[in-house]
């Protein structure tokens, strides 16, 4: 099912419309209504339709939908929308479009839109503006309401599709369709639920890239429920929906209000830097109101002092001012109507000066009291204005989320070793023993033996039977000079302190023998079924500068893993300084967690505290998300206390919860690096070693481009390239490893880059193009047709059915290679200067070898 079939079904050139239901009726008289250019059929049952050749959009009610589908095969038809739920059976829905090659919308869809073409095909009076806003929705209610709010506002868009119950087209489809329009330059989701989170991240990260895409999910009630661990209570489905949402760098908002602002201001302004906001105002008091809310505003840049006008001109000339401060990142320009001087003069000063700025820094504004000429000034010349200060403040705020958004989306990664690889077999083991022995959770050293094949410090326990064995355990710290923690072991008590089972600085045996009693005593008045297995004896941590943290995951029902990190302690998930991520991490997206969190403020250095070693502690979620995606049989983990001071990070307290039940067990919805694909190649006497690229091989890739011929870099990009810049590196090095792959290969003499090849999939995931670029010293020695070779195992590993790609008629060596491997070349249609090169996956046999 391939992107062009929903292009036609969005934005449809000929349609047939079934009006055997009231839902179906409506859209039809909508589409007569309007000024919809292309032919349209309206017939009044299944029975009457006639479907010409290449319709592009067939429109019937659920009771006849999927014979409609059957009937409308036979001309080649694009897409079906059904308006109605009708009672009929989704399963049988989806089915039926299927297998009549078809894309479906709905059932029970309020339609679709496409200004453009004047098309409107929803349930809504309203007739949208074409414009460059593209809205996805799952609820008809919420996407009736944006429509609506759309057009009072005079902010047109690109497309709308709202989804029903999304038996077929689904939110990563639309995704994917409005990322490539080239008319739509921001997106607006409105959904409920997503329904394959690694598809929906997919496509959002891919997205989110290109435009500013902007979430409104309704928060789902937590009901009171008890859980094993911290981590548990934490990873609600709103803070997991949370997580996936900022890692593919999309913007959520939480209410109309605030999706509307996002919407003025993202829709029409754009900002690298926007954390620098300067006002001008025609009134002390707006003023002092817009940057007492900004000041509000959680890392907010200082606010310089707001400059006060009193004519048009001079809005003019403060604006064209501060445009050209270096200083200033973004504008906001704020009027009261106060006479004589005219809003609307005022409103075409600022346009001017924005137009003439040298740089095209953001303008936004706050009319108050404006009429519908200065709104529609503003909307002429794209500038976000806003009713109040406060919402445009609001609006500022979400241009700066948006463009830490993508810095962090961007960002290349600092280098993490790679020689401390865990024993994945050790570590299976170990999961797999306990759950052989039908427990559900790791006793306390079976924990510690995991955390140190992962490389995480912890205070290593010592877990024994009864108290006179736990003063034999301590007595080797006291003769030390330490003192001990002392903790029941229960595997029907998760958290410890709430029978008092934790006896800290015990500081000789007697103490401890006696801590044993009395918390054995306190578990049999307070949990008389409880099983106590025995104690366990750690040494104190006795750190007195060292921030107390807590780290983990737990498993949710629809992205898998997520990692928790914040300010720890007994009461961790009330403090409420907790965030989540998903998995894998690496350590820039690690650093990402901590810097959100309030505690992360401590982590610096703060009157005679040192600073704690933030690195120890990324370290520490690098290597939980790493846990998460190789050992799905986990499915909680609290590490609770973590101590990070300027020495690094140890685990004071650890507890690990299993799941017995293999159908619900989850991996990470974001594929994890596929370390397994690391190949090594001898090609005479030098060596190379090869794997699949990370986002920090983005230095190795800009140095081996630095060693490539200008020649060669454009038969590779088909034209000149000088230099190369960050985000275009970014593009090389940062994959989705579900839709794309890329090899590079290293020379194992000097660790210098030699070469790399990539593919990246379609939509469908059905056939990708590949790419590939080597040092011009190291061509004519086989190390391209070794990274061919090995893409095109990928290909078919994926499941791929084929390999394509555009080759210039000149590139003799290229087309030569291809030839070798079994590809067919053909001319290019539409440019006589290309080859078209293409290998069928799905053939018998292997390219050869030699």
């Amino acid at each position: 099912m391939t992107l062009a079939l929903l292009k036609r079904l969005l934005e449809p050139r000929s349609i047939v419309a079934i009006a055997g239901s009231p839902e179906a009726a409506l859209l039809a008289d909508q589409l007569r209504a309007g000024s919809y250019r292309g032919p349209l059929a309206v017939f009044d049952s299944l029975d009457t339709a006639a479907f010409p050749p290449g319709v592009d959009l067939v429109i019937a009610p659920a009771a006849v939908a999927a014979e409609a589908a059957v009937a409308a095969r036979p001309s080649g038809a694009a897409g079906l929308l059904v308006p109605d739920g009708g009672g009929k059976d989704v399963a049988v829905l989806r089915a039926a479009a299927r297998e009549a090659g078809l894309r479906l919308v709905g059932p029970d869809s309020l339609g679709i839109a496409a200004p453009r073409l004047s098309l409107n095909a929803t349930a809504v009076a309203v007739h949208p503006q074409p414009g460059s806003l593209a809205l996805v929705a799952q609820s008809n209610s919420i996407a009736a309401g944006i429509l609506a709010w759309a057009a009072s506002r005079e902010i047109g868009l690109s497309g709308a599709v709202v989804l029903g119950e999304g038996a077929d087209v689904d939110v990563a489809d639309c995704l994917d369709h409005f990322a490539t329009d080239v008319f739509t330059r921001s997106i607006l989701l409105a959904i409920d639920d997503v329904s394959d989170a690694a598809r929906f991240l997919s496509s959002g990260r891919a997205a989110a890239r290109l435009k500013p895409v902007l979430v409104l999910k309704p928060p789902k009630p937590v009901s009171p429920r008890s859980a094993l661990t911290h981590a548990a209570l934490i990873v609600t489905s709103d803070a997991a929906h949370d997580a996936a949402f900022h890692r593919a760098g999309l913007l959520r908002v939480n209410d109309l209000d605030e999706l509307f602002a996002a919407a003025e201001t993202l829709g029409r302004a754009r900002a690298a830097e926007a954390g620098r906001l300067a006002i001008v105002s025609n009134g002390e008091g707006l003023a002092a109101l817009a940057a007492g809310r900004l000041r509000q505003i959680p890392g907010a840049a200082a606010v310089p002092a707001p400059r006060l006008v009193r004519t048009a001109a001079e809005y003019h000339a403060a604006t064209a001012e501060l445009l050209a401060e270096p200083q200033v990142d973004a504008v906001l320009a704020l009027n009261a109507p106060l006479a004589p001087v005219d809003p609307a003069d005022c409103a075409r000063e600022i346009i001017r000066a924005r137009d003439a700025a040298p740089l095209r820094k953001p303008v936004l504004a706050a009319w108050v009291g404006a009429g519908a000429e200065t709104v529609a000034l503003f909307a002429a010349a794209g500038i976000p204005s806003f009713a109040t200060e406060t919402e445009a403040i609001i609006g500022f705020q979400h241009l700066t989320r948006h463009a830490r958004l993508l810095a962090e989306l961007m960002a290349t990664p600092p280098s993490h070793g790679e020689d401390d690889l865990p024993d994945l077999a050790a570590a299976r083991a170990i999961v797999e023993r306990a759950l052989g022995e039908g427990r559900h959770w790791l006793d306390p050293e079976e924990v510690a033996d995991l955390l140190a094949l992962f490389r995480i410090p912890m205070l290593r326990p010592v877990v024994v039977a009864d108290a006179a064995a736990a003063a034999a355990a301590a007595r080797p710290h006291f003769a030390a000079g330490r003192t001990v923690a002392l903790k029941i072991v229960s595997p029907d008590v998760p958290h410890k302190s709430d029978v008092g089972g934790v006896e800290l600085d015990l500081a000789s045996e007697a103490a401890v023998i006696a801590a044993a009693g009395q918390m054995a005593e306190r578990l049999r008045q307070l949990r008389p079924q409880a099983r106590l297995s025995g104690f366990s004896v750690q040494p104190m941590a006795h750190r007195a500068k060292a921030r107390e943290l807590i780290a983990g995951f737990a498993t949710d029902a629809c992205f898998g893993p997520v990692v928790v990190f914040g300010r720890g302690g007994t009461a961790a998930e009330l403090i409420a300084d907790i965030h989540a991520a998903l998995p894998p991490l690496d350590m820039a997206s690690a650093e990402g967690l901590i810097s959100r969190t309030r505690v992360s403020r401590i982590l610096a250095a703060y009157r005679d505290v040192p600073a704690a070693d933030r690195q120890a502690v990324a370290a520490v979620l690098v290597a939980l998300g790493q846990m998460a995606s190789d050992l799905p049989e986990i499915r909680e983990i609290d590490l609770n206390p973590i101590l990070a001071d300027a020495t690094g990070a140890v685990a004071v307290d650890a507890r690990i919860v299993l799941e017995p039940d293999p159908q619900r067990r989850r991996r990470p919805a974001i594929r994890p690096y596929p370390a397994s694909w690391t190949r090594q190649l001898a090609l005479g006497e030098r060596r190379f070693a090869v794997r699949p690229i990370k986002p920090e091989d983005e230095v190795a890739i800009g140095e081996m481009l630095k060693r490539v011929t200008p020649e060669d870099l454009r038969l590779r990009f088909f034209a000149p390239l000088k230099s190369f810049s960050h985000a275009f590196l970014a593009h090389l090095t940062q994959l989705d490893y579900a839709r794309e792959m890329a090899f590079i290969a290293f020379e194992e003499a000097t660790g210098d880059a030699a070469g790399a090849v990539r593919l990246h999939a379609d939509h469908g995931h059905v056939a990708a193009e590949y790419a590939i670029l080597l040092r011009s010293d190291l061509k004519g020695m086989g190390l391209g047709r070794e990274l061919m070779i090995l893409i095109i195992e990928w290909g078919r590993a994926e499941k791929l059915q084929r390999i394509h790609s555009q080759v210039l008629a000149e590139n003799g060596p290229m087309l030569a290679l291809c030839r070798s491997l079994g590809f067919e070349v053909t001319l290019d249609p539409d440019d006589t200067s290309l080859r078209r090169v293409s290998l069928d996956l799905t053939a018998p046999g292997r390219p050869p070898t030699g």
